[in-house]
């Protein structure tokens, strides 16, 4: 790994064990994904959300409002929108570098269903229960966040497009633990190639 995804590892580890501490991380993250901003499409693999696609694919009913959480340029949000042709979808990620490059990349069919905003994933500006879906790739879950946003009945999607090697990353049984604290169960796993992601529902 490099010194930034070194970096994005140890931020990661600390943010999920103590919540608070993702302040002190924040502005240097930032300015790291708002460097990766101009190629951050060409990073990400090509099935790199195959299983996001399984996932959605398995819900009861489509989803009406969908979050992508740590959206980057837009990738899982245009997923989730090519999935499910009446949902409203919200991208939202902290470094406003990537919410530029989402925004100039949302093809014109979608643009009337999907928005970004630039916004912290620790302390969000929607209101309880406002998604049925939140969807999460390569992404610090924040637990408490994540639940508060989630609709009764909805479904969280944390998904790793490296699996373990993923710098931002959270193994599923420390997942499938904090969620289930919060009121999610119904787990179930999806993957493709190294990627990893995990499905959840809320009850």
């Amino acid at each position: 790994m490099t010194f930034g995804q070194r970096f994005a590892r140890l931020t990661t580890d600390v943010s999920v064990r103590w919540p608070r501490l993702w302040r002190l991380f924040r502005p240097i993250l930032r300015r790291y994904f708002d460097k990766l901003a101009p190629q951050w499409g060409e990073i990400r693999s090509s099935d790199a959300f195959e299983p996001l696609g399984a996932a959605l694919s398995s819900l009861d009913q489509p989803p009406r409002r969908a979050l992508d959480l740590g959206t980057g340029t837009g990738q899982a949000a245009f997923v989730v929108a090519r999935r499910f042709p009446e949902v409203e979808v919200v991208g939202a990620d902290v470094a406003p570098e990537m919410i530029a490059g989402a925004r100039e990349s949302t093809p014109p069919d979608l643009a009337g269903r999907v928005r970004f905003d630039v916004a912290d994933a620790s302390k969000l500006p929607y209101e309880e229960g406002s998604f049925d879906v939140v969807t999460l790739a390569n992404m610090i879950p924040f637990f408490d966040e994540l639940a508060r946003v989630t609709a009764s009945g909805g479904a969280v999607v944390i998904g790793f497009s490296g699996g373990d090697q993923t710098p931002i990353y959270v193994p599923s049984d420390r997942l499938r633990d904090e969620l289930g604290r919060r009121g999610f169960s119904d787990f179930a796993d999806f993957s493709a190639g190294n990627g990893t992601w995990l499905l959840a529902k809320k009850r």
